[in-house]
């Protein structure tokens, strides 16, 4: 496949407009052929008015249609092979390795959702049948039902060029569910976004699935996104970035006219809490195995522990100690963008220069490109709780240690916290027991707990939540990764006395979907 710097708008192309781009290579600062054009107001209304004609009989496609359909757009992201690799590589700084594993879960996804549109129990159908005698009055035949909401606008993400832009987790749970999908392409990654999209348009040529099921459009966030966002057409959003991108789409999405649900994924520190027993055990190997997390993916993930709670103790020093000493010797390496990189090299000057800070570590750069180096800050419980800056995010590979010395100070710091994607909790049986009101308080603070391990990494398994308190996400009921993520593009439909040639066949007497049901109060097949 060739990439034109178009938007694909239905099984049509954009056209070369008075705006464009060029994806800048991080390990030079080097501008990346070819130019991407913006989509103009025109083209991006056609996608979003293909993407309402679409749900009409997308939405009807049965559970069987849209899983083959997203096999189909697995497989031809597979088919791009070395094309795609190559161009994220470029694009991205991302070595070789971690491309091929986000392509890997990437289809994965894909496959996962569709067993979950082919099984078809995800609508939760429930039927209660009429009793015509009952008195004093008859109760009417009742069944409902999970359905689609509409065109969903998806937003690619900067820190993952393939598992959370243009056919990840969004796209794949919003096309499981029954939506079409336009996506606003992140400008980091233009080249891989193109080339994705138009393997999605060869699955649905493969499939015949409607044109307008899927359009990518290329452009600023502030103009095209905005303007897909506010479109009537559009009926919920998805997201993957800053608090600040995040919170600018939710004052649009409820400035509407007709309000709409945004599902932004947006900042977190993912503080992780080590207690007493554990650190006295295993103090070492706690200290290498948070080097290893904080400076994975240059410290662009967003569950890589931005937070740890170490006691002021003999063995708490000896962890700082350890810690300090790996990440001074953690080499930099290349930030996905410039203006990550910025933002990241702001944030440590700026912390460093904080005068209640003690800063431990900040590594030096060679100074080409866009490199992220290692910083580790300490400062204790109180001036944590005394200055709110030190709980924000510095996307990168930098960690604050926050050194406590009772179990109170580690309380009012876990329950001062904002909402997280994750806490992690490093104890022993007899830690756990003594520290029950810690796990009691990140229960209403975080998505996911995770008991003596680390955070960053996800796997993607039906049970997952990657979700949070906002501002970790808009939305806390939410996740964007694991089969419950198909949840938040659809919505309860009654029927009432309907007859039954008009009933989606979930809810038809005899089950042909064959999927589990409630009916009259008790679930069966």
């Amino acid at each position: 496949m060739q990439i034109n710097g178009l938007s694909l708008i239905g099984s049509s192309t954009g056209a070369l407009g008075d705006s464009s781009f060029n994806a800048i290579d991080p390990s030079t600062a080097k501008e990346i052929e070819p130019p991407f054009y913006a989509a103009s107001a025109d083209e991006t209304n056609k996608a979003a008015d293909l993407a309402q004609n679409a749900f009409l009989h997308y939405s009807q496609k049965t559970g069987a249609e849209r899983a083959a359909f997203l096999r189909a757009i697995a497989d031809q992201i597979e088919a791009l092979g070395d094309t795609l690799t190559q161009r994220a590589m470029a694009e991205t700084g991302l070595p070789e390795g971690r491309i091929q594993g986000e392509t890997g879960r990437t289809t994965g996804q894909l496959r996962l959702f569709a067993t979950v549109a082919e099984e078809g129990s995800w609508v939760e159908a429930r039927i209660d049948t009429a009793l015509p005698d009952r008195q004093p009055i008859p109760k009417p035949d009742i069944r409902s039902m999970k359905r689609p909401l509409g065109p969903v606008a998806v937003f690619a993400a900067s820190n993952f060029p393939l598992a959370f832009s243009v056919a990840g987790g969004d796209t794949a749970s919003a096309l499981a569910s029954g939506c079409p999908v336009i996506v606003k392409a992140h400008s980091s990654h233009p080249g891989t976004s193109e080339l994705v999209g138009q393997a999605i348009l060869a699955a649905i040529a493969e499939t015949g699935m409607p044109e307008g099921t899927f359009s990518l459009l290329h452009g600023s966030g502030r103009v095209v996104g905005s303007a897909l966002v506010t479109h009537p057409a559009i009926q919920a959003v998805g997201f993957t970035g800053s608090t600040a991108g995040g919170t600018a789409l939710m004052k649009l999405a409820s400035s509407r006219p007709q309000p709409i649900p945004v599902y932004a994924e947006m900042g977190s520190v993912n503080p992780v809490f080590i207690l007493p027993g554990a650190a006295a055990s295993n103090g070492p190997g706690l200290a290498s195995g948070l080097q290893v997390s904080a400076t994975m993916g240059v410290g662009q993930f967003c569950t890589n522990p931005g937070v740890v709670l170490v006691e002021s103790s003999k063995t708490g020093n000896a962890i700082v100690s350890s810690f300090t000493e790996e990440m001074s010797k953690a080499p930099s390496a290349i930030m996905l963008n410039p203006g990550i990189h910025s933002a990241y090299t702001g944030g440590v000057a700026s912390r460093s220069g904080n005068e209640k800070v003690n800063t431990l570590v900040v590594n030096d750069d060679d100074g080409v490109g866009c490199p992220g180096v290692a910083a580790v800050f300490e400062v204790s419980a109180d001036t944590f709780l005394e200055d709110e800056s030190l709980s924000e995010e510095i996307f990168g590979p930098e960690t604050t240690l926050v050194r406590w010395n009772t179990k109170e100070d580690l309380l009012a710091v876990a329950e001062e916290l904002e909402g997280q994607l994750t806490a992690t909790i490093h104890g022993t049986d007899e830690d756990l027991e003594n520290y029950a009101d810690l796990v009691a308080i990140l229960e209403r603070k975080v998505g996911r707990i995770v008991y003596n391990g680390f955070p960053t990494g996800v796997e993607v398994c039906p049970s997952m939540v990657h979700g949070g308190p906002f501002p970790a996400t808009s939305d806390g009921r939410s996740t964007s990764v694991g089969t419950h993520a198909i949840e938040r593009f659809i919505r309860l439909v009654a029927y009432q006395s309907s007859p039954q040639s008009l009933l989606p066949n979930e809810l038809k007497d005899g089950n042909p979907s064959g999927i589990m049901r409630m009916v009259n109060g008790e679930y069966s097949r």
